[in-house]
C-alpha cells in the first residue's frame, strides 16, 4: 500500500470515528501509516492541536537524546506547514543531527531559557503565536495547572505541543517522580535500540517506543526505525522483533 493511500485511509478512519462519536468537528491527526500504531488513537492518528509528553528512563532523564530524536522525526512532518519553536534548558540541540533525521532546520526557532518557569512560559507563548505549527519544550514535570494552560494555548491557533521530560542538570527529581500526564493527550516513553549494520556504516536510527497513555485510546509498544525514503509519507516504520523466542536473551543478542 502506498504512503498516500495509507494516509487517506487513516484520515477516513478518523472521520468515521468522529461521526460515530457524534462530534461536530473532526480532529486533525498525524497518522503513522501503520494500523498497529494508528489503532491506539481514537481517530486513527496522533491528535493535533493538543500537547503530548515524551520522556525516557535512566540517563535519558538528563540527556533526553532518544526523546529528542523521536520527537524531531515526528515534528518534522508538521514543520513543512509552518515554524517550529524548540524551548531549551541547555544549549545542546544539534541542528545537523536534526537535519540527518529529515527535519527542515530552516523552519526551526531555538529559545534557550534559564529555568522551568521560563520554559513553560516560552512554550505557552510559542503555541499561541501566529505561524507556529508546533512547539517543543524541555520541562521536568508540568503540573495540572501548567498542563491546562498549555492545552488552552494549543487551542488558540491549532498548534501542537510536545513536552520532553528532562532534568537538564541531573540531580533528584523535582516534585513527583512520575509524570502526571493529567492534561496531555498522549504520554510516550522512548528508549534506544541497536541499529542494523549497513554496507556504508550504521543503518537507520531505531527506538523502543511505548505509548503509555492515549486519551480515548489504548497503550502499545513497538520497535520503530526511521524510514530511509525521504519522500515517504510517514517517518517511522515498525520493525519486527527477532522470531527466535526460544533462544535465551544472550543468545538472541549474539544472533
Amino acid at each position: 500500500m502506498s504512503g498516500s493511500r495509507a494516509a487517506r485511509l487513516s484520515a477516513l478512519k478518523g472521520q468515521i470515528a468522529a461521526l460515530e462519536a457524534g462530534t461536530r468537528t473532526l480532529s486533525p491527526v498525524l497518522p503513522f501509516g501503520d494500523a498497529r500504531i494508528d489503532g491506539c488513537f481514537p481517530h486513527g492518528g496522533l491528535p493535533l492541536g493538543r500537547w503530548h509528553e515524551v520522556g525516557g528512563e535512566g540517563l535519558e532523564t538528563e540527556t533526553a537524546a532518544c526523546a529528542a530524536g523521536f520527537t524531531a522525526l515526528m515534528v518534522g512532518a508538521l514543520a513543512r506547514k509552518g515554524e517550529v519553536v524548540w524551548v531549551l534548558r541547555r544549549d545542546d540541540l544539534h541542528a545537523p543531527g536534526l537535519s540527518n533525521l529529515g527535519f527542515p532546520v530552516d523552519r526551526l526557532i531555538q529559545v534557550c531559557v534559564r529555568d522551568e518557569a521560563e520554559a513553560l512560559a516560552a512554550l505557552e507563548d510559542a503555541l499561541g503565536s501566529v505561524g507556529v505549527v508546533a512547539a517543543v519544550g524541555e520541562v521536568e514535570a508540568p503540573d495540572l495547572r501548567a498542563g491546562r494552560r498549555l492545552q488552552l494555548a494549543c487551542e488558540r491557533r491549532g498548534a501542537t505541543g510536545f513536552v520532553i521530560r528532562r532534568k537538564p542538570f541531573g540531580g533528584p527529581a523535582r516534585g513527583k517522580a512520575e509524570p502526571s500526564g493529567s492534561a496531555s493527550a498522549t504520554r510516550w516513553r522512548i528508549g534506544p535500540a541497536p541499529t542494523e549494520a549497513a554496507a556504508w556504516g550504521l543503518g537507520p536510527a531505531r527506538w523502543r517506543v511505548a505509548l503509555e497513555r492515549s486519551r480515548g485510546g489504548r497503550p502499545g509498544e513497538w520497535l520503530l526505525q526511521q524510514r530511509e525514503d525521504e519522500d515517504a509519507a510517514h517517518p517511522f516504520a515498525v520493525v519486527s522483533e527477532l522470531a527466535d523466542h526460544h533462544l535465551a536473551p544472550e543468545e538472541r543478542r549474539r544472533a
